[in-house]
């Protein structure tokens, strides 16, 4: 079993309690050196970026890319509505969206033709295909492409304290894939050293706190600092028996882990009760909003890259192949479409949207035909938004045909829309990173929408 996650115990036994055999600190912490060095090029709008996956794939023709007319028994029972760009409809359950629709772009032709929630997954969040493609059976492995996050970990030093890649607020899983979880989401032939800081949990639950980032009971910052002193003691007697260039990573590793769980500006950046309550109930009181309002906590200081995953809730997420409408828009569109619109303009008050990328998306849509009150799988044809970052709002990029089956016009893959954001975060085409073996590796296998700048 990969061990990109480390559960609260493990952790805190190994950076609290002070065993040195066999730690293991990736899951919370980049390597502190680069294996690899790059320069990156003069366009980099965006300093950080905020990736709202979601898990399950939403339906286009009910979010997106409504088809008012299309037969009753493709576009639904859902209205479109009109948004303040002219000529921009989306589906009449995303209101908060359509009032800052000037402020997104809005992609209509994404496709590709892997039908599996974990192999797709991967594609979507690495933009390249899994070691096992179209499969629900295969779950992570270290031969997975690393996330978006742990490239630009590797790419981009960042300074200070907080982890530079935080997923959350769960490893996305499917309980009907016999994989489990998907691929994809950690260091992968990266290493562990690349892999995010996983908060998991619901931030809207009272008293709410980071397990990862909480000490042991009766733990104390000073008695933390002493055994971290009596680890650099131990570190110098391992170098007489193994590998220095080995001790030395791992003795920075063990210092960064215990600088994230004594440093104050760590437990206040993560602290969404310094946030007023008005400010919170505008994101949405529910699990959803508070872990994109900690998103923006962790951009605003200076975190690169956070991931958003839809949460575990219980009924397949947005995976509707039954109750699809009413799912939509009693539990899933209403939650997603006040955070999303709320960031945005929170982003924008704060002059932080022309430098934080924003992207909404899933893995695929959902089939034009209604099937028991549900939609199917879908990969052929779907919808994902961008802002922020560079890219101009008020648009709509290419187009599905008049019952969203098939792109009609601009198809683009999501190797294209992983492009899209490297190229938004300053990354070239031509950058290579090397895996733990030194092999070469292509970060890029897509175009970016440059048009979308």
């Amino acid at each position: 079993m990969i061990g990109p996650f480390l559960p609260r115990r493990q952790f805190l036994l190994q950076a609290g309690a002070l065993p040195v055999g066999g730690l293991h600190l990736g899951t919370l912490l980049q390597a502190a050196t680069l294996r690899q060095t790059q320069t990156l090029p003069e366009f980099r709008r965006a300093k950080a970026c905020i990736l709202l996956f979601m898990w399950g794939g939403p339906s286009h023709l009910d979010t997106l890319d409504p088809k008012p007319s299309a037969p009753e028994e493709v576009r639904g029972p859902f209205r479109s509505i009109a948004t303040r760009v002219p000529g921009l409809e989306v589906s009449e359950h995303f209101r908060q969206l359509s009032q800052v629709a000037d402020k997104v772009a809005i992609v209509r032709s994404l496709n590709h033709d892997d039908p599996a929630h974990l192999s797709s997954a991967h594609t979507t969040l690495t933009g390249q295909l899994p070691p096992v493609n179209k499969s629900d059976a295969i779950p992570p492995s270290d031969r997975d492409t690393p996330h978006i996050g742990s490239v630009m970990s590797a790419l981009r030093q960042f300074p200070g304290a907080l982890p530079s890649f935080v997923s959350m607020p769960w490893v996305v899983s499917h309980p009907a894939a016999p994989g489990g979880r998907a691929p994809g989401q950690h260091g992968g032939w990266l290493g562990h050293g690349y892999d995010p800081l996983m908060i998991e949990g619901d931030p809207n639950q009272p008293g709410w706190k980071i397990p990862a980032l909480s000490l042991i009971d009766g733990q104390s910052p000073e008695r933390l600092a002493g055994r971290r002193h009596l680890l650099q003691k131990l570190a110098e007697q391992h170098r007489q028996w193994e590998a220095t260039a080995r001790v030395s990573q791992l003795g920075q590793q063990q210092t960064q882990a215990m600088q994230l769980l004594g440093d104050p500006s760590v437990t206040e950046a993560f602290d969404l009760s310094a946030e007023p309550d008005s400010m919170r109930d505008r994101y949405g009181r529910n699990i959803h909003g508070q872990c994109v309002l900690l998103a923006r906590r962790l951009v605003e200081r200076g975190v690169p890259l956070v991931s958003v995953n839809w949460h575990n809730d219980g009924q397949n997420f947005w995976d509707t192949h039954g109750n699809n409408f009413n799912r939509l828009q009693n539990d899933l569109i209403p939650p997603s479409d006040r955070a999303l619109a709320t960031l945005l303009s929170d982003l924008d008050d704060r002059g932080l949207l022309d430098e934080t990328l924003v992207v909404w998306v899933g893995e695929f849509g959902r089939r034009p035909q209604i099937n028991n009150a549900g939609r199917e799988h879908h990969p052929w044809c779907y919808s994902g938004l961008l802002a922020g970052g560079g890219i101009r709002g008020g648009q709509v990029y290419g187009a599905s045909d008049a019952t969203g089956h098939s792109p009609a016009e601009r198809p683009v893959s999501p190797h294209d829309l992983v492009a899209t954001m490297y190229h938004a975060l300053g990354v070239t085409e031509e950058t290579m990173l090397h895996d733990e073996l030194n092999r070469p590796h292509r970060v890029m296998t897509g175009r970016p929408i440059y048009e979308l700048f």
